[in-house]
C-alpha cells in the first residue's frame, strides 16, 4: 500500500445545493474507535508498510464540488490539529542481551512502521469530570542521531478542546528493551512540549504494561492537574510492587530488604555471615532482589546471579556502560584476581625497593595468560606493552609518591593527611583527660588509657600542661580503641592477620599543623594473658623510631579499614539507597523534590549491587586485604549502631559533633574552625553553603508556607519511610529531624546532596594518590608489634632486620597489587561524569525562576575552583602547601576522566 488508508465518510450528493454536516460530524472523537461511520478522522488512520507523509484531506463521494471540499477541510481543521512527536531513543550499544534473532524481528517492526505506540494523556478531565480517552498512534523510525541516537517520528490528530497533553503512555513494540532519552511534541496550542524519560522501556513482550511519562512540569501532589492524578497514583505503586517473587532484569521495582547475600555457605560453607539488619546487627535497608535462599542457609540469600537486581532504571545507561564503570570494575575483578594468582606467590616483599618495582617495571603478564586481553581493555592505565610480545602490569606513581618518594615516613604528612588526606572525617577534639574506654572493664580489662599526663607534657616540650592545651583546644584524637577492642580476639582467631584498640594523639601547632604525640594500641584479655597495651612515641633512637613507624603502620590500617568500611561504604552507599528506594515508592516522578534527588541518586544502586557481589562479599576484595577480615562489615554494622545518625551527616554538624568547629554567626559559614587550615573543611564548607542556597531557592519556590509541608502527603510518606523503613533499626532515636517547615525541608535534602556529592567525593577519588603506595596506609597489618610477648627469635630478628618486620606486617604482594589496582578503578572519574553544578536537569529549565537558581549555583560553583586554586598557592597553609606536599584538590568541583584527584560528581557513581 504506497500510502495510509483514511477512513472516508460516503456522503450522497443529490442535488447542488452545498452539503451541511450532520451535527454528529461537529462532536470530538477521542477514543482511538474505527468503527463509527461518520465523524471526522482521528486517529483513524492505518500504518502503511511504507511509512510516507500522511494525507490530511476529506475525499467526499460523488465527486462533489470545490466548495464541499472545502468546508469540509475548514470543519476538521476548526476541530483538531496536527502534532508531530520526536521520539529520541539511545541505541542499546554494548548490551550482549540485545543480539541475536530478535534484533532481526525488532527490525522487521521498525519497517512495518510499528515500532512504538504512543498515546497522549489529557492534563484536564472533560466537562463531566471524567479522564477524556486518549489519542493514540505509532511511531516509526525515521533516522540516526549523533552518538548513535535513533530518531523516530509519530503524527497524532489532537482535537482543539482535548486540551494541553499532561502525560505519555508508551509501550515498546520491539522484542529488545530501548532507552527512551525524550519525546518531544510540536505543534501544539501552547507551543513545544518535552517529556525527559531517560529510562528504559522493556518489550511489550516481557511486560505488556504500559509506561507513563509526565511532561517535564513539577506539580506538588495538591496541585496536580486533574486529568493525571489517577495516572500519578498508580505510577508510584507499580514502582512498590508486592513483595513478591524474584526479581527480573527489566523490573522497576524498589523495594526493601536485609543484608543477607553476603555470605556463600553453598559455596563454602566459611562463607556463611550473619544478616545485617535487625536488633543483632542493625543496618540500613538494601534493594530486595527476591532470590530465593540458599540451599545450607535459610537465612541467606543464594547467589548464583551473574549481576544482581537493581531496578532496571538505576543501572548505566547504555553509553556509560560501554565507556566506564560497573562493567569495567566488574571485568576488573574478574581478570585480576586470577591474573595477580597466576603471577605471584602469596609471600612479602623483601625490601622496599621490590615495592618501587611495581612503578618503574611492573609485573610482566605472560603471552600465553588467559586473561592478558581482558586485563588490558579495562586497565589501559596500567597494562602496557613492554615489547612486541610482552605487556606488563604496571602501576602509575600516585601523585603523592611522584612529589616526594618518603612522603610516607614523615610525621608531619601522617598529622596533614588526618585533615587533608583520605579520611579526614575521623579526627576529634579531645575534651576529656584522661582518657577512658566506654567497654566492659570485665571483659575488655581495664578502661584507663596508658597515655599519661606525663607522656603528653614531655612530647609537647613544656609548651604548656595537658589541661591547658585541652582548654585551649590543641589536643585531637583518631579514637578507634571502643570500635575495635571487641574484635581483635576474633580476628586474632584467623590466619594472615591481627588487630589491635588503637588511639593516635595530635598536637595543634602555632604553625596550624598536627603533630603526632603518641600512639597507644591494646589488646584485651586473651588466653588467659591479661590486658596489655602500650603507649609508642616519637624517637630519637633507632629501636625507639622502627617502633613508633611499626605503630604507625598498625594506627594507619585501621585508619583505612574506618575510611572503607565506615565513612566510605557506610556513611555514603550504604546510608544512601534507603533514600534512593523510598524516593521512588513515595515521590511522583513529577514531584519538584523527586526532581531535584535524581541527580543525585543516579547509578548508586548497581554500583552498591556490584559491591554486594564483589568487593563487601564473604572472601571479596575487602575480607581478603583489610585488617578485620571476615568481620568487616559486622564491624561496619557496629559503627552504624554505635555512631550513626542522620542529623550529624551534614557537614556543619558532623564538624560541630567531633569539636573542629563551634557555631558563630560572624564567621564565614557560621561557623568558626578549631583548626583554621583544615582543608576538608575549608573547601567542604564553600560545597555545602553553594548548595544549601541553590536547595533554598528551589525549595521556597514550591513551598511558601509550613502547612504546604505538613499538607503534602507524599513527601510526609517519604520522610515517614526512610526513618522507620530503610533506617528501621534507627526508627525510634530521638534525633531524627523533624519535616514540618520549608527550613526541615531544605536542611534535610542539602544533607543528602551533601553525602552523595561532596562527602563522597572527598573519601573515594584520592584513593589511588593517598593509598597507590601502600606504605602510606596499608590496608592491614599483619603481626602484632615486636614488644608484644616477644619470642627470642623475633626480637632478635627485629633488631637485626626491622626493615624485614615492617615489610611482614605490610600486606602481601597478591594484596598489594589486588588493592593497588581495585584503588585504580575506584578512583577514576568515567568520560561522561555528570558534575554537580555542571547540568541543568530538563525540569528545572521548564521553570525561568529555577533555571535562573541553577545558574545562580553553577557560577558559585565554577567561583569556587579559583577559591580552591589560591588557597592551594598560599605559603602560609602549611596542610596544603610545600616543598613535596600534594596540594588538596579533593573538593574542587570539575574534573576531566580518569584518575585526577579532584572533582565533585553529583552522585555516588563509582
Amino acid at each position: 500500500m504506497a500510502s495510509k488508508m483514511l477512513m472516508i465518510p460516503q456522503v450522497r450528493q443529490t442535488s447542488t445545493q452545498t452539503f451541511i454536516p450532520d451535527k454528529s460530524l461537529q462532536k470530538p472523537f477521542v477514543n482511538g474507535s474505527e468503527s463509527s461511520a461518520i465523524r471526522p478522522s482521528v486517529n483513524l488512520r492505518r500504518p502503511s508498510l511504507l511509512h510516507t507523509k500522511q494525507n490530511t484531506s476529506v475525499r467526499v463521494s460523488s465527486s462533489p464540488n470545490n466548495n464541499t471540499k472545502a468546508l469540509l477541510s475548514d470543519i476538521i481543521k476548526s476541530i483538531t490539529a496536527n502534532v508531530k512527536g520526536i521520539v529520541t531513543v539511545k541505541s542499546s550499544i554494548g548490551d550482549l542481551l540485545n543480539v541475536g534473532i530478535d534484533e532481526g524481528l525488532d527490525d522487521a517492526t521498525d519497517l512495518l512502521g510499528r515500532s512504538i505506540l504512543l498515546e497522549l494523556v489529557s492534563a484536564e478531565l472533560d466537562t463531566n469530570g471524567k479522564e477524556r480517552s486518549t489519542i493514540k498512534a505509532y511511531a516509526h523510525k525515521s533516522s540516526l542521531l549523533d552518538l548513535g541516537d535513533v530518531k523516530y517520528e509519530v503524527d497524532f490528530e489532537v482535537p482543539k478542546d482535548f486540551g494541553q497533553p499532561g502525560a505519555i503512555l508508551v509501550q515498546n513494540q520491539h522484542h529488545n528493551e530501548m532507552f527512551f532519552k525524550d519525546i518531544v511534541l510540536h505543534g501544539l496550542p501552547n507551543g513545544t512540549l518535552t517529556f525527559s524519560c531517560n529510562s528504559w522501556v522493556c518489550s511489550k513482550y516481557d511486560n505488556p504494561q504500559k509506561r507513563v511519562f509526565f511532561a517535564n512540569k513539577s506539580y506538588l501532589p495538591s496541585a496536580t492537574p486533574s486529568g493525571l492524578r489517577r495516572l500519578r497514583e498508580e505510577d508510584k505503586i507499580r514502582l512498590r510492587g508486592n513483595g513478591q517473587g524474584e526479581r527480573k532484569r527489566y523490573d522497576r521495582i524498589y523495594d526493601y530488604d536485609v543484608y543477607n547475600d553476603l555470605g556463600n555457605p553453598d559455596l563454602i560453607p566459611d562463607h556463611k555471615r550473619p544478616v545485617l539488619g535487625g536488633e543483632e546487627h542493625p543496618y540500613p535497608r538494601r534493594c530486595r532482589t527476591g532470590r530465593p535462599p540458599s540451599l545450607t542457609d535459610s537465612q541467606s540469600e543464594s547467589r548464583y546471579a551473574l549481576l544482581f537486581y537493581v531496578p532496571r532504571d538505576e543501572n548505566f545507561s547504555a553509553v556509560k556502560t560501554v565507556n566506564f564503570g560497573a562493567k569495567t570494575l566488574y571485568s576488573a575483578l574478574h581478570a585480576l584476581v586470577p591474573t595477580l594468582e597466576g603471577l605471584l606467590i602469596e609471600e612479602d616483599f623483601p625490601h622496599f625497593t621490590a615495592i618501587d618495582t611495581l612503578f618503574d617495571q611492573g609485573i610482566k603478564i605472560p603471552p600465553n595468560s588467559n586473561n592478558k586481553g581482558l586485563l588490558k581493555s579495562v586497565l589501559p592505565r596500567l597494562v602496557k606493552a613492554a615489547s612486541d610480545v610482552d605487556d606488563v602490569l604496571q602501576y602509575e606513581p600516585p601523585e603523592t609518591m611522584d612529589r616526594d618518594k618518603f612522603f610516607w615516613l614523615r610525621d608531619q604528612e601522617f598529622g596533614r593527611q588526618t585533615l587533608a588526606g583520605l579520611n579526614p572525617q575521623c579526627i576529634q577534639l579531645v575534651t576529656e583527660w584522661p582518657l577512658k574506654s566506654n567497654l566492659d572493664p570485665s571483659i575488655y580489662g581495664p578502661p584507663e588509657s596508658a597515655i599519661t599526663t606525663e607522656i603528653i607534657e614531655k612530647e609537647i616540650g613544656g609548651l604548656m600542661s595537658v589541661d591547658e592545651a585541652i582548654k585551649q583546644k590543641k589536643l585531637f584524637i583518631l579514637d578507634y580503641n571502643d570500635l575495635l577492642l571487641p574484635y581483635v580476639e576474633k580476628v586474632r582467631q584467623l590466619s594472615g592477620t591481627t588487630l589491635y584498640g588503637s588511639r593516635a594523639l595530635f598536637f595543634l601547632t602555632p604553625q596550624g599543623t598536627l603533630r603526632p604525640l603518641a600512639i597507644e594500641l591494646t589488646r584485651p584479655p586473651i588466653d588467659e594473658k591479661p590486658q596489655w597495651k602500650q603507649v609508642f612515641t616519637p624517637c630519637w633512637d633507632a629501636t625507639g623510631v622502627w617502633l613508633w613507624r611499626i605503630a604507625k603502620a598498625h594506627v594507619l590500617a585501621h585508619d583505612s579499614g574506618i575510611h572503607q568500611l565506615v565513612s566510605h561504604w557506610l556513611r555514603t552507599h550504604c546510608c544512601t539507597e534507603p533514600y534512593i528506594i523510598a524516593t521512588n515508592r513515595q515521590l511522583s516522578s513529577m514531584h519538584p523534590i523527586a526532581r531535584l534527588l535524581n541527580p543525585h541518586f543516579r547509578y548508586t544502586m548497581q554500583i552498591n549491587g556490584l559491591a554486594r557481589q564483589l568487593l563487601i562479599n564473604a572472601g571479596g576484595i575487602i575480607e581478603s586485604t583489610f585488617s578485620p577480615d571476615k568481620y568487616s562489615i559486622q564491624l561496619s554494622s557496629d559503627a552504624y549502631d554505635k555512631l550513626w545518625r542522620f542529623d550529624n551527616e551534614g557537614l556543619p554538624a558532623d564538624l560541630i559533633s567531633r569539636g573542629l568547629a563551634v557555631e558563630d554567626p560572624s564567621a564565614p559559614h557560621g561557623l568558626k574552625l578549631t583548626i583554621e587550615d583544615y582543608p576538608f573543611a575549608n573547601d567542604g564548607l564553600l560545597i555545602w553553603d553553594a548548595t544549601k542556597q541553590w536547595v533554598t531557592n528551589y525549595v521556597n519556590h514550591y513551598y511558601s508556607s509550613a502547612s504546604q509541608v505538613e499538607s503534602d502527603e507524599e513527601l510526609q510518606a517519604w520522610w515517614t519511610e526512610i526513618r522507620t523503613v530503610g533506617h528501621a533499626d534507627k526508627k525510634d532515636e530521638p534525633w531524627w529531624p523533624v519535616l514540618k517547615t520549608p527550613q526541615d525541608l531544605i536542611e534535610i535534602v542539602t544533607t543528602m546532596i551533601w553525602v552523595t556529592s561532596g562527602h563522597h567525593a572527598a573519601v573515594n577519588f584520592g584513593q589511588y594518590d593517598y593509598a597507590g603506595y601502600f606504605p602510606n596506609r596499608a590496608t592491614i597489618a599483619r603481626t602484632n608489634v615486636p614488644t608484644e610477648d616477644p619470642k627470642p627469635e623475633e626480637w632478635k630478628y627485629f633488631l637485626e632486620k626491622p626493615e624485614g618486620t615492617l615489610l611482614q606486617c605490610l600486606p602481601t604482594k597478591i594484596q598489594a597489587t589486588k588493592v593497588m589496582t581495585i584503588l585504580d578503578v575506584l578512583s577514576s572519574h568515567s568520560p561522561d561524569e555528570e558534575y554537580i553544578g555542571e547540568m541543568s536537569e530538563p525540569s528545572w529549565s521548564e521553570d525561568p525562576y529555577i533555571k535562573a537558581a541553577f545558574e545562580q549555583f553553577s557560577g558559585r560553583l565554577k567561583e569556587i575552583e579559583g577559591i580552591i586554586d589560591e588557597r592551594n598557592a598560599n605559603a602560609e597553609l602549611k596542610n596544603r602547601t610545600g616543598a613535596g606536599v600534594a596540594p588538596y584538590e579533593l573538593l574542587k568541583p570539575f574534573s576531566g576522566s580518569g584518575v585526577t584527584g579532584k572533582g565533585v560528581p553529583n552522585s555516588i557513581s563509582i
